[in-house]
């Protein structure tokens, strides 16, 4: 029987091993690339990086950034062929053979170099004979060789292989700082190819004290010359000379860059190169706008909003076929939770606010996808989709992989040494020290470095679903092997009509990859080549559109992308399952245009430059200009909010969102009986009030100053205008909040003004009962009939104890504007709210009485029934929905006669996010017993809640958790059921989100609402404003949207995406969205709230926003 057991598991365990391989075999017949190895292909190449004793890790930063790749028809046969760049060996050539065949030539070329570590590669026709010259960047640091690039001019070919000489001197681009890459382009269209050189600096980064030496150029700076090797340069060609102009040109030259990637790409729409650098860990990344007259203007602050921390490869082309680029740079977070756990340190708060006062800007560990939002700004959106996190990254490359007509994203990682390993930091260096400090000898690296670990890493290839987000495809299509991957290009490599891939690898063989599209998914393809003239003859710099129906699929001829690579020069446009081309439209280099109507599929297509017309191409800004705009912004006259500079990260430990910035809000009411309405904006600690009266002519004048600059001490958080004593004007009610004040300080107190009727206040101190509370909102109602409005006060928080519960209250009034506390009376439930943010009246259960909808950070909304004095939770199927809820209106959306809920929520383009399946929790306890509570956050991984802090952060503030001496390692496997007792875990209070994406609730009937979300735009930050009206005077109200909130600690990055929405109601609970650039709409900030105010009998929205003036929008 034994024995039959035994037979019986062995036959099913080769069973199961057949059934594996099988389906890895189907799995490899389906995917979409083949990985050809170097023993078919011939690419036989590996790029060798050794450690020695005094060229290693330690004393070179770069040591593995790896080497770069291009593509190119070097012999002008019609394939294109390969060049890698090694760091410590040769560079090799490749000549396409046909059918991925390949042979090295390197020797017969003469193009293997010789310098010490070379880096970034490009192929040009720099002399304009229509061969392929070879640019070379070498970077290192041997102190008996600077590190000059090499240019091997192509001359012709022998015996069918092209050999080349070197000339870089004779050019004059034999310049010797650590160069990473280079990028050819015609910047001052005057005909022939300049060129940009992309330096690192080798300068310690210790020793720069967060110091802002970026107008210092590198020759400037009183360091050893060895150092000097950064700061990047602009060179001009003259006449086949290369002049440096990099000073005369605004270009930045300091050794702050730490430059790893140039991209080239119209970004303005004026038809002019601007240039996009993106630099490493300490400088922000620049934006170079072309000035047309041989000058840039660093912009990146006026497109931007923020970047990655430490910017890699990068890449710009247009994503969603709009016609706009976009701009995608590679960072270091890692996807997966136990590299993030065990290799990341986020920066702290106190860094990332000495940065922002030095001018770094706001810079972030995350992949960026910067949206092109047609008005000279960029919205990044990479969480919302899906690619911000990719590990520690080097090439970036935006091509349609599957030719199904979108660009999709390819993205090497790995690093062949885990220099940020967080346990080998902790424990083995520490290790390090003590022994060197007992013996006095010094650690062998090779000692050192066998220790650290090395962790390969599969590439990512995100597929564009063409909604702007994208799915992780990368096994599915077939790029399974782990690699240290650097520089990549793409390029057909057998005229197939799909883009094959090439990648240069750390101490790995180059992997390439044959892109089976054509064959396996049936979609079409057009390919366009290029025919230039006179000193460009590969048309560097041209744009070209292939526009079908309401789609412009758009590229820009620029061969340097991604991570010190060059792609070929034939362009591939995926055209999906469409076979109609309605147009060609190439704009040239110099601004002439060339029109083609129709072409045919699954083709090549030449074009050549002297086919253009002599009409100039003009800029999409202008051509593409609004008509018919919905808003228009008129200056409000009113003064700027002021925030203090109150930091709650400093006060409250683990805390990970700032809930002393919620302000101003506004309230708008005629306060003189003068029948124009007036405004009160709510001021930051330090500021009053501001009390802003309408004049005849339609201006507004500060009142009653003396009155609210006595109160500079509060914090404005709620305001309300109302009739607190029943004398026919409106009484003014102020909530105080913030996080800097203690529980019931006397500066948490909420506050009444009474209007004489002329619009004169007088404080009312007796008013209102003390509070204390984070105050966020206040409706007024007569809750029990008796004639008197009494008020809602809903608290956002308890303060410096974000997530405990805070107290709400519902004040009775006395008729008189004296209002007492009946809360636990009246409904002992509004008790059990949590963080309230907004609250509105709205009749939603169909009966005579309104009911009072709340909403919630961390809950869902919740409907209150008022009958007979009391409240009464109404059951609803909101109850489904918790997320992050930061306001709510009412309103008849779908005009069935009921009223819907329109819900601003946080959005789905943040670090975490969560589902009713898979929720993030918010977890309230007092976790290590010791009388502090704590928040701890998770989210959901493989049916586990993971905490999101780091373990520096958790440990740092739960000693007890630094007594079990856990290795990081151990840490990222651990739930948070498993770091704590099941004890501890019991009295824990956990509140969930489950839903974040802004939306429409569409009332069924008997508390069952359907929820339909926003249009996607509104997805990408929070929406903490909501007016509702028709926009279009169609019967139907329309929306006007805006929000944001930058109060996150760094690892959260910030909600900035948006620069408000308007949206046009459809009649059906659905909507569309205006672009900005269409609607006269665009704020950008912090908004706080939007007010309806009519000025002169005309329609207006105020928007309040922190730190700013408030910004005023008349209607159409």
């Amino acid at each position: 029987m034994h024995l039959r057991h035994r037979h019986h598991t062995i036959l099913l365990f080769l069973t199961t091993l057949a059934c594996l391989s099988a389906c890895k075999d189907k799995q490899d017949q389906d995917a979409l690339f083949e990985q050809i190895s170097s023993k078919d292909s011939g690419v036989e190449f590996v790029n060798k990086v050794e450690n020695t004793e005094d060229f290693n890790i330690f004393s070179y930063r770069n040591f593995y950034n790896g080497g770069g790749a291009a593509i190119g028809d070097v012999n002008n046969d019609g394939l294109s062929d390969i060049y890698l760049t090694s760091n410590m060996g040769e560079n090799k050539l490749f000549l396409n053979k046909g059918n991925f065949k390949f042979e090295d030539i390197t020797q017969q070329a003469g193009v293997a170099g010789t310098g010490f570590w070379s880096t970034g590669v490009v192929m040009v026709d720099i002399n304009a004979d229509g061969l392929l010259d070879i640019f070379v960047c070498n970077a290192g640091y041997d102190k008996d060789k600077k590190p000059v690039k090499e240019l091997f001019i192509n001359q012709g070919n022998q015996n069918g292989v092209p050999t080349f000489v070197e000339k870089a001197a004779e050019y004059g681009l034999d310049e010797d700082g650590y160069t990473t890459h280079a990028a050819f382009f015609d910047y001052d269209l005057d005909g022939d190819l300049d060129c940009y050189i992309l330096n690192n600096s080798f300068m310690p980064v210790n020793t720069l004290n967060y110091s802002n030496n970026r107008e210092l150029y590198a020759e400037d700076w009183p360091v050893r010359d060895f150092l000097k090797g950064g700061g990047d340069k602009l060179f001009r060609n003259d006449n086949g000379k290369f002049v440096d102009v990099t000073r005369q040109a605004n270009i930045y030259g300091s050794l702050i860059g730490f430059g790893l990637g140039i991209t080239v790409g119209d970004v303005n729409g004026d038809n002019w190169p601007d240039l996009y650098v993106s630099n490493d860990f300490f400088e922000r990344d620049y934006l170079y706008i072309n000035q047309k007259d041989g000058t840039f203007k660093e912009e990146i602050e006026n497109w931007i909003s923020h970047m990655s921390h430490a910017s890699m490869g990068a890449d710009m082309a247009d994503i969603n076929n709009d016609g706009y680029p976009e701009i995608f740079t590679t960072e270091m977070l890692p996807g997966d939770e136990t590299r993030l756990k065990t290799t990341t340190l986020f920066e702290n708060y106190n860094v990332y606010q000495l940065k922002q006062e030095r001018g770094f800007y706001h810079q972030y560990m995350q992949n960026c996808l910067q949206l092109n939002n047609k008005d000279k700004t960029f919205s990044e959106i990479a969480f919302y989709s899906g690619v911000a996190a990719t590990d520690w990254s080097w090439g970036a490359l935006m091509f349609d992989m599957d030719n199904d007509g979108y660009r999709d994203i390819y993205v090497c990682n790995g690093i062949y040494k885990d220099v940020t390993d967080q346990d080998f930091i902790d424990f083995f260096a520490d290790e390090v020290v003590q022994k060197m400090a007992l013996t006095g000898q010094k650690e062998q690296i090779n000692e050192v470095l066998n220790k650290m670990p090395s962790n390969p890493l599969v590439n990512k290839a995100f597929r564009n679903r063409g909604d702007l987000t994208f799915e992780d495809a990368g096994m599915k299509w077939g790029f399974t092997t782990p690699s240290f991957s650097n520089g990549a290009a793409y390029g057909d490599l057998d005229n197939d009509g799909d883009l094959d891939l090439v990648i240069n690898n750390v101490n790995q063989e180059a992997m390439l990859y044959k892109n089976h599209s054509t064959e396996k998914n049936g979609n079409h393809h057009l390919t366009i080549q290029l025919k230039g003239k006179g000193q460009n003859t590969f048309a560097i710099g041209s744009q070209v559109s292939v526009y079908q129906g309401k789609e412009q699929k758009k590229f820009q001829l620029i061969p340097s992308r991604g991570f010190q690579s060059s792609v070929d020069y034939k362009m591939v446009f995926g055209l999906g399952q469409d076979t109609k081309i309605d147009s060609i439209v190439v704009i040239w280099p110099d601004r002439t245009k060339t029109v083609q109507m129709q072409a045919a599929i699954d083709t090549t297509l030449l074009i050549s430059w002297e086919t253009a017309g002599q009409t100039l191409a003009g800029n999409i800004f202008d051509i593409n200009a609004p008509k018919n705009i919905l808003l228009h912004e008129i200056p409000s006259g009113m003064e700027q909010h002021k925030e203090d500079n109150f930091i709650d990260f400093y006060q409250e430990n683990l805390t990970f969102h700032m809930l002393s910035r919620e302000g101003p809000k506004a309230a708008v009411a005629d306060v003189n009986g003068d029948k124009r309405e007036d405004v009160y904006v709510g001021g930051a600690t330090g500021q009053g009030g501001q009390l802003y009266l309408q004049t005849a002519a339609g201006t507004f004048s500060r009142s009653d100053r003396a009155t609210f600059d006595r109160d500079t001490m509060y914090e404005d958080t709620a305001v309300l205008f109302f009739d607190a004593d029943k004398d026919g004007d409106q009484d003014l009610f102020v909530g105080s909040g913030g996080n800097e004040q203690p529980l019931n300080s006397r500066f948490m107190i909420n506050r009444l003004y009474i209007n004489d009727g002329k619009g004169h206040f007088t404080l009312n101190e007796s008013a209102i009962p003390l509070n204390g509370f984070n105050t966020s909102v206040a409706v007024a109602m007569d809750y029990n009939n008796d004639g008197n409005l009494d008020l809602f006060v809903g608290s956002r928080s308890v303060p410096g104890k974000y997530g405990v519960p805070p107290r709400h209250f519902l004040y009775r009034n006395d008729g008189r504007g004296n209002f007492s506390d009946v809360s636990n009376d009246v409904s002992p439930d509004l008790q059990r709210l949590g963080m309230v943010t907004d609250a509105t009246l709205a009749n939603v259960t169909g009966d005579a009485t309104p009911e009072l909808v709340i909403v919630g950070e961390w809950r869902n909304p919740i409907i209150f029934e008022i009958r007979n004095g009391k409240f009464t939770s109404v059951s609803s199927s909101l109850n489904f929905y918790s997320g992050w809820w930061n306001c709510v209106q009412a309103d008849d959306v779908d005009g069935d006669g009921d009223q819907d809920l329109i819900l601003g929520n946080r959005g789905e383009n943040f670090y975490f996010s969560g589902n009713r399946e898979q929720p993030s929790k918010l977890w309230i306890s007092d976790f290590d017993q010791n009388g502090t509570v704590e928040k701890i956050i998770t989210r959901r991984i493989n049916d586990k809640d993971m905490p999101v802090p780091m373990k520096k952060d958790l440990t740092g503030q739960i000693p007890s958790l630094k007594k079990k001496n856990l290795k990081h390692v151990d840490y990222a496997q651990k739930s948070i059921q498993e770091l704590f007792t099941p004890e501890v875990m019991k009295k824990a209070i956990a509140m969930e989100g489950s839903y974040f994406q802004s939306a429409v609730a569409l009332n069924d009937g008997n508390g069952q609402f359907r929820m339909l979300p926003l249009p996607r735009e509104v997805q990408f930050s929070c929406v903490c404003g909501i007016w509702c009206g028709d926009l279009n005077q169609d019967g139907k109200n329309d929306l006007i949207l805006a929000g944001n909130d930058d109060g996150f600690i760094p690892q959260f990055s910030k909600l900035d995406a948006s620069f408000g929405h308007v949206l046009i109601n459809r009649g059906d609970g659905t909507y569309d969205r205006i672009d900005n650039r269409n609607s006269g709409f665009s704020v950008r900030g912090d908004v706080k709230s939007i007010k309806e105010i009519r000025i002169k009998g005309n329609p207006f929205v105020l928007a309040t926003v922190n730190n700013q003036k408030p910004r005023l929008y008349q209607l159409k």
